[in-house]
């Protein structure tokens, strides 16, 4: 079992010194977060101010979380929903016109439980251009979801997605073609 007085954080693995660390956070939760819905320039302002690589035209509402959004990158016209968590222990790297609907959670990090340390690990996640995740959809570390494919809601994503695809479940598996018309 694990013993957590033995746990160590792995150097640099915030990616920033622990000032800027608790700055982005107080940052996000006194501005971005009370910001007016119609000002997303104002917190594409702010994560690129924090060294996020956002995209013309994104669309972030203010309920969104960011742990680091250095370790961000989001493509131009994509859209974030209300209380959407990109938990960005690790990278995170969506395209170009992807939606990523409300409540959804991307999750890059976890902790190794086979191990008595119990140490944790970041795995990038990557949502390819033109995809949807709908509603409440879970992302695992190291998943990518490939163009064009629509992940339906209350799914959870824990292996890769292959492009063009509706999938849902969980874990979530294809359905069907994503044919457009």
């Amino acid at each position: 079992m694990q013993k957590l007085n033995s746990f160590k954080l792995p150097n640099n693995f915030r990616g920033r010194n622990a000032i800027v660390v608790q700055l982005w956070w107080l940052v996000q939760s006194l501005f971005f977060k009370n910001s007016p819905q119609f000002l997303y320039g104002f917190r594409r302002f702010l994560l690129r101010l924090f060294g996020a690589k956002i995209g013309k035209s994104v669309i972030i509402r203010p309920t969104v979380r960011i742990t680091y959004p250095w370790k961000l990158v989001i493509g131009d016209f994509s859209w974030i929903g209300d209380d959407v968590v990109l938990y960005s222990l690790g990278e995170i790297e969506i395209g170009k016109n992807v939606v990523i609907s409300q409540k959804s959670y991307l999750c890059t990090g976890s902790h190794d439980y086979l191990q008595p340390d119990f140490p944790i690990f970041a795995k990038k996640i990557t949502i390819k251009d033109e995809c949807w995740l709908a509603t409440d959809v879970y992302v695992a570390p190291g998943i990518t979801i490939h163009k064009g494919t629509v992940v339906g809601s209350r799914s959870s994503v824990y292996k890769d997605l292959p492009e063009n695809k509706i999938c849902i479940g969980n874990p979530a598996k294809v359905i069907r073609e994503r044919k457009i018309e």
